[in-house]
């Protein structure tokens, strides 16, 4: 009796001691587990799971598909515009620039011959596509490219150039504050580079290729702004 106490003791010993080592290793092993899963997740900011739709125009029908809805400007101080008068594109008296988040209202798309002394921004190929549009609250109609036809090559631009749905909409979760300086195209400390971009537009030059962390200038149709962003907030405003 005593032999075989003196042989299940240690057995027993031994069990409960690795059976306490596979716990431990099983714990470190799923915590382990736990912090690669949790580092693996990608974490997105409320503006990258912001539903921005896209159209990927592939032909012309497809930009005839924007007749009768609106449209705002993304790449706001960038694209010319021209009154359309007489089922004709008037290129010689450009009316200005586009603002950012200015809505368009569509009528139509159109083929024209864009004169080549022009330049606005997109190749002109044989044909340029264009919209043809009104601005809320009047009837005057303009136009302004969208895209180029050369032979059987058709490239469109839209999804550069418009947001779908109305920006405020897309981004409700921006502060009104901030809302309220890019409607005034102003710029204000503390926007990230998207709702400057709002306020003063895309034609802009850069001294970086690190969105966030840079200086921006920005040509707001002819008013130059510096700004310099460190950890994507605005942190220097400075008119040039």
């Amino acid at each position: 009796m005593k032999n075989w106490k003196a042989i299940l003791i240690p057995v027993v010993i031994t069990l409960i001691i690795g059976g306490i080592y596979l716990a431990i290793v099983f714990h470190n092993r799923a915590v382990s587990d736990a912090a690669v899963r949790k580092a693996a997740e990608p974490h997105y900011t409320a503006d990258e799971v912001a539903v921005d739709r896209q159209e990927f125009p592939a032909h012309f029908d497809d930009v005839q598909d924007l007749a009768g809805k609106s449209v705002w400007m993304r790449s706001g101080y960038t694209m010319p515009y021209f009154p359309y008068t007489g089922s004709r594109v008037n290129f010689a008296k450009q009316v200005g620039l586009l603002a950012p988040v200015q809505r368009l209202d569509v009528k139509k798309a159109i083929k024209a011959v864009a004169p080549a002394s022009l330049s606005d921004r997109i190749s002109h190929g044989d044909h340029q596509a264009m919209i043809v549009f009104s601005l809320p609250g009047s009837t005057d109609l303009y136009a302004t490219p969208v895209g180029v036809l050369q032979g059987d090559t058709e490239q469109y631009f839209d999804d550069i150039l418009f947001y779908y749905d109305d920006p405020h909409t897309i981004y409700s979760h921006w502060p009104k504050d901030v809302w309220a300086a890019i409607d005034a195209h102003q710029p204000k400390q503390g926007m990230n580079e998207l709702q400057m971009s709002l306020a003063l537009g895309l034609n802009i030059t850069t001294d970086s290729q690190t969105p966030g962390d840079r200086t921006v200038n920005y040509d707001t149709n002819g008013k130059k702004t510096a700004v310099t962003f460190t950890g994507d907030k605005a942190t220097t405003i400075q008119a040039q």
